[in-house]
């Protein structure tokens, strides 16, 4: 009798860790999550996303699933809440991120050679703006207010130089991603907008004639890149794994092509927290509190 007690019981234990257990992460019961913020086209992000999840599946042996966010504070939040474990974070939600959930950069991306890039402001050449402080009573596009490069510095450079940004425009048009405001500006819908630079290369082939039709007004100073992070409770020795194989991915052919469709990848780096301390005396600098922003 005691026997089949002790039996049942052991059973009965095995059940519950089966049954309420998570499994172990990397696997299809507990796939990693990679989630990438909708600053371009949502078809080429999802198509290089999944391109590249399956690239670190074939030389980790762990499952991974990319996901798109609907907007870049999504995927921020995502991470905070264990929904993504791996996050391609533009530069300001990476801090912001970093600030409020510990999540940490372990690669920053490339393109053309550098780990930083400018942002810019755009007109259509016929507009008859000719400096900052034409704009005033014009209507604007913005990315995304969590863009680094298409909100954030952009309106820290207008400042600078001595426009008003809080009271400036006469209408303000969140676009959503980088090409669209090249595009509403190139259609007339909006009379300036702020992307990184160059944005209008990624619509060059549905606009042959954008690059005289829309011009640069101004540029922002150098913003570092994007980056490649990941929660603060992932396994190093997974992360350490994923990150090699990113880096030998972004050697090969088929890597780059899948980077360069993603965000116009050129390569990926190894990078800490400190590379972007600039960036936030920057915003420091500006005015612009972190911590608070973060509570």
């Amino acid at each position: 009798m005691k026997k089949i007690t002790v039996l049942f019981i052991l059973a009965l234990a095995l059940l519950l860790v089966a049954c309420g257990g998570e499994a172990e992460l990397g696997t299809e019961d507990n796939p990693i999550a990679m989630s990438f913020v909708p600053s371009g086209d949502t078809e080429d992000i999802v198509a290089s996303g999944d391109q590249l999840a399956q690239m670190i599946s074939e030389r980790t042996g762990l499952v991974i699933e990319s996901e798109i966010g609907t907007n870049f504070a999504a995927v921020r939040e995502a991470m905070g809440a264990g929904q993504a474990h791996i996050g391609w974070l533009n530069t300001f939600n990476y801090v912001l991120a970093n600030e409020q959930y510990n999540v940490d950069v372990g690669l920053v991306t490339e393109r053309f050679g550098s780990s930083t890039y400018l942002g810019q402001i755009v007109v259509r050449a016929d507009s008859g703006i000719e400096s900052v402080a034409d704009l005033e009573g014009k209507v604007m596009c913005w990315v995304d207010p969590n863009s680094t490069s298409g909100y954030i510095i952009p309106r820290i450079e207008l400042a600078a130089q001595g426009l008003d940004v809080e009271t400036a425009f006469a209408n303000e048009i969140e676009a959503g991603t980088h090409p669209n405001v090249i595009i509403s500006v190139y259609n007339g819908d909006c009379d300036a907008g702020a992307t990184f630079s160059d944005a209008r290369s990624d619509v060059e082939e549905d606009l042959p004639d954008v690059m005289e039709q829309v011009v640069v007004l101004t540029e922002t100073a150098a913003i570092p890149n994007d980056s490649v992070s990941f929660i603060e409770e992932f396994p190093e020795e997974m992360r350490a794994e994923i990150e090699a194989a990113l880096l030998d991915i972004a050697s090969t052919e088929e890597g780059a092509a899948a980077l360069e469709q993603l965000y116009s990848i050129s390569g990926l780096q190894e990078a800490d927290d400190s590379f972007y301390d600039e960036f936030r005396a920057d915003l420091s600098r500006a005015g612009i509190d972190i911590e608070e922003l973060a509570q």
